[in-house]
């Protein structure tokens, strides 16, 4: 096995094939290493993620102790797929394969896929066995939208997209089978190791969601009772009322650990620090839900006396009272904002995203295990509208208010450190100096799954395409145009564009406050040497 570097607290392991990835990833989830986090299986490589960068000695020195060879024991339970097969590319897959529509279905149909492993997206399965001549390349151009429930094929793999997300996979048919439910014990449909039946139906039956089930502006478990006008009475009254979101405000605590393996990425505040800092003034545990608002605009009203603290970027804050007279409470203070008060955020001076915290933290529903809004997969709440209605908890006992702190300041250029690696020699020699030697400029097309940067391109060596492995928080993923993408929290769990350095953890709080036209510059720390690579 070779071991690369994957930032500074994981490593991509390449493997000869599927077999052996599957064999060493069943090894560490069976007996995990000190710090073991994730544990993500790709068709010939194994990302393993630890807690910190000290621990990575240690699991290079188990690896090496490892016998690839040993066969994983699998889950080998069967699951039926029923598909309408009307997919817009299968006319297309025929050709590709000079077989007859028809032939094209029975084939897909003949003998059981088997699931070799997650990743994507949450849900999504990768499938292999299948007869060998559905064997295709992905489309040219991918689509921007693959609706939900698209059943695919993409080189030697089939799947079955479980949301509407982007995709380059030829599509051959369609299924209502839920292959993603939160409220399932087993939340996956289809789990690694499964065998995976398809069965052609000229017709599926529609499924259409139960009355009363759109439209609510609570969000789900945020306990609101209303008497019909829009005022919150009974358990649950005392919160916040959304007055305006601005331009993107979600819910987010510090994330989802240790789910990378089902297509979960972490997801939470991009700027971690900010977001403890604010629940830390108002006596919240670290990890209590808060809102992470995007270039101010924030304005939320209090049901009842509340304490609230805003962190992150310099945005103005200005309390309106009743009677229309104005306070400026300071940033990264604790605050009181009374009944029928209103808070404003103004466009923040530096920085990009501010978080408020609320004493006693924002009560939503926990999806798996973390109340944070996922851009990427559309787990948690959905983002703020004007008039959603937020409980607020109780305090924790014995807890008190912090002191005000000195607001972090926002540099201009950021200097974020980067460990080279994995994919770097994909790139020519001058490529990582390239990347170091120039500043680079944030466009409007980021968000919280990556920051897209333009500059000069870094050029490529290699030609053709790197099968999809696992992909880390602070990623530099560069397609082929040569402009990077720097991954933020909401990133895909897996990419087939190679990653030519990743941004150390302790400096992506100061990525998440990058706007945009800002400009940031990556310096390279020295790679240490990886025990058994």
């Amino acid at each position: 096995m070779t071991l690369r570097p994957a930032g500074d607290r994981g490593l991509l392991i390449e493997l000869p094939g599927l077999p052996e990835v599957l064999s060493v990833q069943a090894h560490l989830l069976a007996h995990p290493v000190e710090g073991q986090v994730d544990v993500v299986a790709a068709a010939c490589t194994l990302l393993v993620l630890l807690e910190g960068a000290h621990q990575v000695g240690a699991l290079a020195a188990r690896l090496r102790l490892i016998d690839p060879s040993v066969p994983a024991d699998r889950d080998d339970a069967l699951v039926t797929i029923e598909v309408q097969y009307d997919g817009a590319d299968l006319a297309d897959v025929a050709a590709r394969t000079g077989l007859s529509e028809a032939a094209v279905v029975a084939a897909h149909t003949s003998i059981p896929w088997v699931a070799a492993f997650g990743g994507f997206a949450p849900g999504f399965a990768y499938l292999t066995g299948g007869d060998p001549r559905l064997e295709v390349s992905r489309r040219d151009s991918p689509r921007t939208v693959v609706p939900a429930g698209s059943v695919a094929l993409a080189g030697t793999f089939s799947a079955v997209y479980p949301r509407d997300s982007p995709g380059g996979w030829q599509l051959i048919g369609r299924t209502n089978a839920v292959l993603w439910d939160t409220h399932r014990k087993e939340p996956a449909l289809i789990k690694p190791g499964n065998r995976v039946q398809f069965t052609a139906v000229r017709e599926l039956v529609e499924l259409h969601p139960s009355p009363g089930t759109e439209g609510s502006a609570a969000l789900p478990g945020a306990a609101v009772v209303t008497d019909g006008s829009g005022v919150s009475t009974g358990p649950g009254a005392a919160g916040l009322t959304v007055v305006d979101p601005g331009l993107y405000s979600t819910i987010q605590d510090l994330g989802r650990i240790g789910l990378m393996a089902l297509g979960v990425a972490g997801a939470g505040g991009l700027d971690r620090a900010a977001l403890r800092q604010a629940n830390r003034l108002v006596g919240n545990g670290l990890d209590s839900a808060a809102i992470e608002s995007l270039n101010g605009g924030l304005a939320v009203e209090a049901r009842e006396d509340q304490v609230l603290a805003v962190t992150g970027a310099d945005v103005g804050l200005t309390i309106v009272m009743p009677d229309g007279r104005e306070r400026e409470p300071a940033l990264c203070s604790p605050f009181l904002l009374r009944n029928g008060e209103v808070l404003l955020q103004s466009p923040p001076a530096s920085g990009l995203r501010a978080y408020t915290s609320v004493r006693g933290g924002i009560v939503v529903e926990e999806v798996l295990g973390s109340r944070s809004t996922d851009s990427m997969s559309g787990l948690g709440p959905p983002a703020l509208a004007r008039g959603l209605q937020l409980a607020v908890g109780d305090p924790v006992p014995g807890s008190t208010v912090g002191h005000p702190e000195v607001p972090r300041p926002v540099l201009a250029p950021e200097v974020l450190r980067v460990v080279p690696g994995p994919r770097d020699d994909w790139f020519d020699d001058e490529a990582l100096d390239r990347l170091c030697a120039t500043p680079w400029w944030v466009t409007p097309q980021s968000n919280r799954i990556g920051l897209r940067l333009e500059g000069p391109a870094l050029v490529r060596t290699r030609k053709g395409e790197l099968p999809s492995e696992g992909t880390v928080r602070g990623a530099l993923q560069v397609p082929p145009s040569g402009l990077p993408l720097l991954f933020l929290a909401d990133h895909p769990v897996t990419g087939g564009y190679p990653v030519i350095a990743v941004v150390v953890s302790a400096d992506l709080d100061r990525a998440a406050q990058l706007a945009p036209g800002s400009s940031v510059r990556f310096q390279i720390i020295p790679r240490r040497p990886i025990a058994g690579a």
